[in-house]
């Protein structure tokens, strides 16, 4: 399906196929759901009648995706290479059409070289026209392959028989040219849209290869690996450092830390003991562990937010239907007036009548030819992207630049997005006696962290790397899982954890250091203490750094009347500090995946057209749920892939940029279509003849092929003013 119309004819084409009582179909993902009877109707059935209008439906139940893939890389593949021939077969034309119009044979040569771009590289649009009109339907083929058809039969006529023109005292004139030019045009837009549209199904791909495709079975003492569809509830199953959980459930054996950025977005990885759940997806880090199957297959969370992601992309439709719509009622009506005016001409026209009606019927179909209207959209997206992109802005679709400017509700996630999106060493405090020791201390503080599997440890190993020349060989070294570390060097015992640890292990805490402590713990930061000999020598603080660009942004886009909103998987603490740093009043803790999503549909059923810009696996529901999607350059691969839009930078500053570009690109695209409809309401009547009655004036079809070009020059021009414009 190449465009919104391709989809109203396969669902038109299934629902009113006998005993089916529903069709739906997915655009983004190219898919169909249908509900029927199977006792009236069977799939092949579905699939004769969309094979009667040009479609087809895979029916390999086993290996429809790659079935799918494959056949949208040939199609794509053999289109590029059309497109690419076609434009070298036109190149010629068009020199010799504009510039070289009394070259000997030139007629000839140029209907040698444009009959393959249109029979062979064209016939597509000829062949989906006449499928259409089966069915009495008409779209963007409709009007490409008549007009077209039109022109070239018009032109071949006048090449063979010039002497049936001659003996009226008219010149035979050619458009070949413009027959030519029209497909290479509409091949490159389909060529573009096709790249866009193969992108959208990527983020699927990548979120289902998040789950593992096997996995080892434990039972009774032994272990096997099997394939992950085997699982069943109940199953205990074994995961090894570095492995991906596959599939829901409750740890019952073992330690670890587990990666759940993709759930939470939080950086800091989690720690897992008996009893603590486990998800599909998420990424073990160093331990190992036994978990019992809870949910498995569609019922695991990311299952869920694959569903979610691919219910949300498909509801959306790009800015090209309102053109295939338009489209559908154009054709028929130019059609029309173009028969009207060929009869007009014949009843009143006198003894010219046939000679003047074939002229104008031909006039008014090469005038109307939808170039203008088919270059309106993709000309100012094209700029628009070019423009979006030289600010650090991608942009994936016409979608997305049609919506931004609307934006009235903005939520922003946390973790990466507002701030750095790692946790980093933001403050050391020494006590008064250990600040003549720091050299001998920040060594031991290094090598105890170097050793250590919390997170939180490589945060202190990075900010201490550059002031440590070597890290000291420990004498002893013991991990608490979750908690801290224990240690000795040279008869001397250290210890470094959270206050929490210091407390169980009796550490002596001075004032001046609990003090500090707890100012860092009120603004939202991790604290360790580093203690020897049963005493705390220093305090670390461990934050998520607010970029220092997000709380200007943030101001700029409510001052454009946007109301901004934050959700997050982390503490309502941190969340409220980070609020507070960036000026923002509305915002949530805690918040799973789906809660995001929830939150997005929310605020659309209050009528606020609503952006998501994030950066995780987990904000991929919100993203794809929302009306524009953002993703931050320096997130995740499936965020970026279900965002319509990416800030290369992660910078929030490019957003109010983001929003501007979108208002220029989209009143360049108005305007366009303006004029392209302009030029269409003053053109045709014109080529039909109304002036020739007051003013003896008619349009010679070589004029109407030239305003036609003139028309697609204007709109390109106008779409390559976005270019000067400052963002």
């Amino acid at each position: 399906m190449t465009c919104a119309a391709c989809a109203v004819s396969v669902e038109s084409m299934v629902a009113s196929t006998p005993g089916v009582s529903r069709a739906n179909v997915n655009f983004a993902t190219q898919t169909l759901q249908v509900t029927y009877n199977p006792k009236q109707v069977q799939v092949a059935q579905m699939q004769k009648a969309l094979q009667s209008v040009g479609y087809d439906l895979i029916i390999d139940t086993e290996n429809a995706q790659e079935i799918q893939e494959q056949a949208q890389h040939s199609h794509y593949q053999a289109l590029k290479k059309k497109t690419l021939l076609a434009g070298l077969l036109t190149l010629p034309v068009v020199v010799i059409g504009m510039f070289f119009m009394d070259l000997p044979y030139g007629n000839w040569v140029m209907m040698a070289l444009s009959a393959p771009v249109l029979f062979y590289f064209g016939r597509n649009f000829f062949v989906n026209a006449f499928r259409q009109a089966r069915h009495g339907k008409a779209n963007m083929d409709t009007l490409v392959a008549l007009s077209t058809g039109t022109a070239f039969a018009f032109s071949v006529f006048n090449t063979l028989y010039p002497g049936f023109w001659h003996a009226r005292g008219l010149h035979p004139h050619v458009y070949f040219e413009a027959s030519a030019v029209v497909i290479v045009f509409i091949l490159l837009g389909k060529l573009l849209e096709e790249r866009a549209k193969s992108n959208t199904s990527s983020a699927i791909k990548k979120l289902i290869g998040l789950q593992p495709k096997t996995v080892w079975l434990v039972e009774g003492d032994t272990e096997r690996e099997v394939p992950v569809s085997t699982i069943q509830k109940g199953n205990v199953l074994l995961v090894r450092a570095g492995e991906k959980v596959p599939v829901d459930g409750e740890v019952s054996s073992g330690t670890s830390y587990v990666d759940e950025s993709m759930i939470s977005g939080e950086p800091v990885p989690v720690s897992k003991q008996m009893g603590d759940k486990v998800f599909a997806g998420t990424i073990n880090q160093k331990g190992s562990f036994r978990f019992v199957a809870e949910k498995v297959g569609s019922e695991t969370l990311l299952a869920q937010i694959i569903k979610l992601v691919q219910d949300a992309q498909g509801s959306k439709a790009p800015v090209q239907k309102l053109v295939d719509k338009i489209a559908g009622i154009f054709v028929p009506v130019v059609f029309v007036l173009a028969s009207i005016s060929l009869v007009t001409w014949i009843v009143l026209g006198g003894d010219n009548g046939l000679t003047q009606g074939l002229l104008a019927f031909v006039t008014v179909l090469v005038i109307a030819c939808p170039c203008a209207l088919g270059l309106a959209t993709p000309t100012a997206i094209m700029v628009g992207v070019g423009k979006g992109a030289e600010q650090g802005i991608l942009i994936k679709d016409a979608e997305s630049l049609e919506q931004a400017y609307r934006l009235n509700a903005l939520i922003l996630d946390k973790t990466g997005t507002i701030t750095e999106g790692k946790p980093v060493v933001a403050d050391l405090i020494w006590s008064e006696e250990a600040r003549f020791r720091q050299p001998e201390l920040k060594g031991l503080l290094f090598s105890i962290e170097q050793q250590s599997e919390h997170p939180l440890a490589e945060a202190v190993v990075r900010f201490l790397r550059e002031e440590v020349t070597a890290a000291v060989a420990l004498d002893r070294f013991e991990s608490v899982t979750g908690s801290g570390v224990n240690a000795s060097w040279q008869g001397r015992r250290y210890q470094v954890g959270s206050p929490k640890y210091m407390t169980a292990q009796g550490v002596s805490i001075s004032e001046e250091i609990s003090g500090v402590a707890d100012t860092w713990a009120e603004a939202a930061n991790t604290v360790i203490y580093f203690a020897e000999e049963g005493k705390a020598v220093a305090v670390l603080a461990i934050a998520d750094k607010v970029k220092a660009t997000s709380a200007q942004a943030i101001r700029s886009l409510q001052q454009r009347g946007i109301e901004v909103y934050m959700l997050t998987g982390d503490n309502a603490r941190t969340a409220a500090s980070v609020a507070r740093q960036v000026g923002i009043k509305h915002f949530q803790a805690e918040v799973m995946p789906s809660d995001k999503a929830d939150f997005v549909k929310k605020l659309q059923q209050e009528g606020k057209i609503v952006g998501m810009v994030g950066d995780g696996i987990n904000d991929s529901q919100a993203l794809a749920q929302a009306n524009v999607s953002i993703a931050m350059g320096k997130g995740s691969d499936i965020a970026i892939d279900v965002a319509k839009m990416t800030l290369i930078t992660s910078d929030l500053q490019l957003l109010p940029k983001a929003l501007k570009l979108s208002r220029l690109t989209v009143k360049a695209i108005r305007q366009n279509l303006f004029w392209a409809f302009v030029y269409n309401l003053i053109g045709i009547p014109i080529a039909a003849g109304v002036l020739y009655p007051f003013y003896g004036f008619l349009l010679d079809p070589m004029i109407a092929g030239a305003a036609m070009a003139l028309s697609s020059v204007s709109v390109v021009a106008n779409s390559l003013r976005l270019k000067a414009q400052r963002l």
